[in-house]
């Protein structure tokens, strides 16, 4: 339960200092809560490949996509540089019958399926670690925390929790319903897993699922379920490395407080040092999972590398 719906600031700052792990790992910890996922975490999850089926947990990455331009943030565009068409022609200049295709995209690195980097967020210009975030993100890019630090680590346990199957009607939660540690505790008592240290954690609400049925609408920054800022105890408690939604933004939306815009993500990010990924397709490994029974797997989802990027779009893979 929120407290004080009208004092969003005196709540981030107790949280925040509840649950700071600010020089946890030594003050040039450039990775944060991925520090819980170790070679024995890895091999734990690993050893979770049963049936050797996989499942891509990423939305496609097109002009059909969620994005309504929100603070610049638009759809991929992906445009042809050569095609069969120049090959057909004689156009290309290849000798022996040569013909080739190539391509780019251009895109916001948070436009569809993605991990929120540790230089997405801060509280009051602090960024990770207590660190001025004036000289930790410039016009160059985060120049401690970016990205690719994180490129290595982000396999092991994942664990899903599907409160939308467990708590909500039909699968899905409505908009605006507020996720707390007692739902996530009842999703994985239901499913019969446990949640720890180093695990990644999937959260399903059915959102997306609402969305593919009904268009995107608001989807992008409109009302959604989510987590409720009183997780963040969990979130810090329960020592996981990385969490993951099928919803815009992570936490509900609107926000439990009044005049507040993302509180969770302001203690999460900046302070928890927690790796938060938006946007993910988890609807058929959820039907799998109620199929046979069993919520947890070995998961990959390694953000691309991009020197000093904040966030970066994946295709999480999940095999059980």
């Amino acid at each position: 339960m929120i407290p004080d719906r009208d004092d969003p600031a005196g709540a981030i700052a107790e949280a925040a200092k509840s649950c700071s792990n600010w020089g946890r790992w030594g003050d040039d910890d450039r990775i944060g809560t991925l520090n819980f996922l170790d070679a024995a975490k890895r091999r734990e999850g690993a050893a979770l490949v049963r049936r050797g089926v996989s499942f891509s947990l990423s939305q496609r990455f097109d002009m059909d996509g969620p994005q309504q331009g929100w603070r610049r943030r638009t759809n991929p565009v992906h445009t042809m540089l050569d095609t069969g068409t120049d090959a057909a022609l004689g156009l290309q200049g290849f000798p022996h019958g040569l013909g080739g295709a190539d391509d780019v995209i251009a895109m916001p690195l948070q436009c569809s399926t993605q991990w929120d980097g540790l230089g997405h967020i801060f509280d009051h210009g602090r960024a990770w670690n207590g660190r001025a975030a004036a000289a930790t993100v410039t016009s160059d890019g985060d120049l401690v925390t970016g990205i690719e630090h994180m490129a290595p680590h982000v396999a092991g346990r994942g664990v899903l929790l599907d409160v939308g199957r467990v708590v909500g009607a039909d699968g899905e939660l409505p908009d605006g319903f507020a996720v707390t540690a007692d739902h996530l505790a009842a999703a994985a008592a239901a499913h019969g897993v446990s949640v720890g240290r180093g695990d990644l954690v999937l959260v399903r609400t059915g959102r997306l699922a609402r969305a593919r049925r009904e268009g995107w609408g608001e989807y992008a920054g409109g009302p959604a379920p989510g987590l409720s800022f009183t997780t963040a105890g969990w979130l810090h408690r329960t020592e996981i490395a990385a969490i993951a939604t099928d919803t815009w933004g992570f936490e509900v939306r609107p926000n439990e407080f009044e005049h507040a815009f993302q509180p969770l993500h302001q203690v999460a990010i900046p302070h928890i040092g927690l790796l938060i990924g938006e946007m993910w397709d988890l609807d058929a490994l959820a039907a799998d999972c109620a199929d046979d029974g069993t919520y947890d797997f070995w998961l990959t989802a390694a953000p691309l590398p991009i020197t000093g990027a904040v966030g970066s779009p994946v295709n999480p893979v999940a095999v059980k």
